[in-house]
């Protein structure tokens, strides 16, 4: 099993700015992805990083404003989240892969997520 503890989230106005972090306990994936979930909404995948390579993937609607990024020898991933909009709050959630599917299903762990709140 894969323990996966997420930080950083909080309260923010627009345009601002936050980083998320994920600790992995264990090398026991091959990627590591960010998913959020609003109130009433489906959980959705944000971004998501192959450790190796360290190929990257994001939704279109964070495209170019969050950057997902890796420290390997920490086992730890990050979500760097730029120009924060009303529409990113959510509960974001760290998760684990063995393979390469971009949906819930496709995940075997799961991070107990951080509160991201964006007020206008």
């Amino acid at each position: 099993q894969v323990h996966l503890v997420e930080s950083g989230g909080g309260s923010v106005q627009a345009g601002d700015s936050l980083t998320l972090s994920c600790v992995a306990s264990k090398r026991a994936f091959n990627a590591l992805a960010w998913f959020r979930q609003a109130p009433g909404k489906d959980r959705e995948i944000v971004a998501r990083i192959r450790w190796n390579p360290g190929i990257v993937d994001y939704a279109d609607s964070v495209r170019g404003r969050f950057t997902i990024s890796r420290d390997n020898a920490e086992n730890t991933m990050y979500l760097q989240m730029n120009n924060l909009k009303p529409e990113d709050t959510a509960v974001y959630y760290c998760a684990s892969q063995w393979g390469y599917g971009l949906g819930v299903p496709d995940v075997d762990y799961w991070g107990q997520g951080t509160q991201v709140t964006v007020s206008s």
